[in-house]
């Protein structure tokens, strides 16, 4: 009796990934106007406001730089602002404007939505180890490819 081969769970976490925030971007650009990466940038700053711009980048996994272009091209929508910290001129902070406020009101009934439909499927059990999976993931992201393949 042979062994059933173990699922490619590193191929199919790329390829969900890809296809629902491909799926999620053409859905938001056409209703909403903006990407999932701008709508999230919004709600991490709809949660707590005047964040550095080092800080955002960290929360949402983003490099520094690939977030001040997008940042830039937000103040230009009048989504968000910049501002010199006060106790550091060095450091940026973004401030949500009521503009992009406007739209985090209007995008939760999408994410909502996003959230029970993928979830659907699946039993509680099965979304709390959904949950639980993910979670692990993303705290021990470093770990689980710091690993040594030829040291199992």
């Amino acid at each position: 009796m042979s062994k059933a081969k173990p699922p490619r769970i590193f191929h199919q976490l790329q390829k969900a990934h890809t296809a629902l925030f491909r799926a999620a971007d053409a859905r938001t650009k056409a209703e909403l106007g903006l990407s999932t990466t701008q709508q999230a940038v919004l709600f991490v700053l709809s949660q707590k406001d005047g964040q550095a711009i080092s800080a955002v980048a960290k929360t949402l996994s983003m490099g520094k730089s690939s977030l001040t272009g997008l940042v830039d091209r937000m103040c230009d929508q009048g989504l968000v602002r910049r501002s010199m910290s006060s106790p550091d001129g060095r450091v940026i902070n973004i401030f949500i404007e009521d503009k992009g406020r406007e739209i985090v009101n209007r995008s939760l009934p999408y994410v909502k939505h996003f959230n029970e439909h993928l979830l659907a499927p699946f039993s509680e059990a099965e979304q709390r180890t959904i949950h639980r999976f993910l979670e692990h993931v993303a705290q021990n992201a470093d770990a689980i490819v710091a690993l040594d393949p030829k040291n199992k």
